[in-house]
């Protein structure tokens, strides 16, 4: 299942107490203080990993606590610390307070570590607090309590390419097509109910990340259909693909759907409207589309050269746009590699 938000009680561990203990030796009258310290508590880090997808592992786990300092022994022995949790989670995952949803932290490369709740101290034992004058001290120290927060995390997929368009318009199709890999394909609307995520590699050894997205539907600002909620994974992309699908037999304007996912993507981000973009007709392979594709182009008020015709099923003008799309991407993401 795939989980891009949740909600969590992040709570350190409490160090462990200092103890009061007397050296007994045999032979020795006047032992002294041996009473050791608590071990520290553990911390809550976070750990963006490129291995992980989504926030899955943390969907039934509320609350989430690091280990407690052990108090310490006799002899003077310290307490063992407490292990840390480090909680592994996504490229792209924010991390947001509660209750202001103000964005505490950004992860954007893996390896980033942020410690967000330090664990407790550990309490000194009887020990620390003998002095020339005060050679048999009855008193320790408790542990301190560590640090606890509630959180909420958010993630947005970094890619460099993002996919939009209406439900069946064929994007899972083309996706499939130019990564390789295996999308749900069917012939009713709402296929894709969760992001795809798909590299495609090129000669050079470049490569570019392409997410694809549920489909949106006229008003999904107002949560019709799937709403926008995923349009969150799209939204560090550089580069869109506005994919529409040609269909000669529904009474269905191509070009008025390429206006209202405009209109839908500046009812969630008006930023998102200045992203480049292509835009691509798809299944051009079905009788009767010539004229649909004329119509628009006749309508289409940007640059011609970034209109394309394609047919993802039958894979016909794929390389064009594959390659006009290489250069948007390497032109303008920073993810580029």
């Amino acid at each position: 299942m795939f989980i891009d938000k949740v909600e969590l009680q992040l709570i350190a561990g409490k160090g462990g107490n200092g103890v009061i203990a007397w050296r007994r030796e045999k032979y020795i009258p006047k032992g002294g203080p041996a009473g050791g310290d608590g071990g520290n508590a553990g911390s809550v880090i976070f750990q963006a990993d490129e291995q992980v997808h989504s926030l899955e592992d943390y969907r039934n786990r509320r609350i989430l606590k690091a280990q407690n300092g052990q108090p310490g022994g006799s002899n003077n022995c310290k307490g063992k610390n407490g292990q840390d949790l480090i909680l592994k989670i996504p490229c792209g995952t924010l991390i947001k307070d509660i209750k202001t949803k103000e964005i505490l932290y950004d992860f954007t490369t893996s390896g980033q570590e942020w410690k967000i709740c330090q664990g407790g101290k550990g309490g000194k034992g009887n020990s620390r607090f003998k002095t020339p004058t005060h050679q048999a001290p009855f008193v320790c120290t408790e542990g301190t309590e560590g640090e606890s927060c509630e959180v909420e995390l958010e993630l947005k997929l970094i890619a460099d390419v993002g996919f939009v368009g209406m439900p069946n318009a064929g994007k899972s199709t083309l996706i499939s097509e130019l990564a390789h890999i295996e999308v749900k394909i069917a012939p009713y609307p709402f296929t894709t109910l969760r992001p795809n995520l798909g590299i495609v590699q090129f000669d050079d050894f470049s490569r570019i990340l392409i997410a694809d997205i549920p489909g949106i539907i006229e008003d999904a600002h107002a949560d019709r259909g799937l709403g926008l909620s995923f349009l969150r994974h799209i939204e560090r992309t550089s580069t869109l693909v506005y994919l529409i699908e040609l269909a000669p037999h529904q009474d269905r304007d191509p070009f008025e759907e390429f206006i209202m996912l405009r209109q839908e993507l500046e009812a969630y981000n008006p930023e998102m409207l200045e992203k480049p973009f292509l835009v691509a007709l798809n299944k051009i392979d079905q009788e009767g589309t010539e004229e649909l594709a004329a119509d628009f182009r006749a309508k289409y008020p940007f640059d011609p050269a970034t209109l394309f015709t394609i047919s993802a099923l039958e894979n016909t003008n794929i390389d064009p746009f594959l390659e006009a799309l290489r250069v948007l991407a390497q032109r303008d993401s920073v993810r580029f590699v």
